[in-house]
């Protein structure tokens, strides 16, 4: 599954824009790659995150990736919710399954992203 609103990269994390503001995850691929998610390691908030470099991992039952960031930033909100139920990321990778919100830093870098059919092709669907 990708949603045509998001913004995408070629390591399988999603970008929803919000203004000034967005939310990071992991693709419904990617999680479906991985298998089933027991933990995330998090950025703490206040913590700057450069586009390209990893902020954290995802470990599953298969194996551990790290997560690399979209877009660079400032982590202004981690979802506390993975933390108890990472498999949240499993069920729903694009709502209840984000991963952190920051504010962007340069909103230029979005135009590096992947739009939903370029994403699409990248993964065969």
């Amino acid at each position: 599954m990708v949603l045509e609103n998001l913004l995408y990269t070629e390591n399988h994390e999603w970008v929803k824009v919000e203004g000034e503001m967005a939310y990071f995850g992991i693709t419904d691929y990617a999680q479906h790659e991985l298998g089933d998610i027991v933990y995330f390691e998090f950025p703490e908030i206040g913590d700057e995150v450069t586009a390209g470099e990893t902020f954290g991992s995802v470990e599953a039952v298969k194996a551990v990736e790290d997560i690399f960031a979209p877009v660079s930033g400032e982590v202004i909100e981690i979802n506390e919710a993975l933390e108890d139920n990472p498999e949240l990321a499993n069920q729903s990778p694009f709502e209840d399954g984000w991963i952190i919100k920051i504010k962007l830093s340069d909103k230029s870098e979005l135009e590096k992203l992947l739009d939903a059919k370029s994403y699409a092709a990248l993964i065969g669907e």
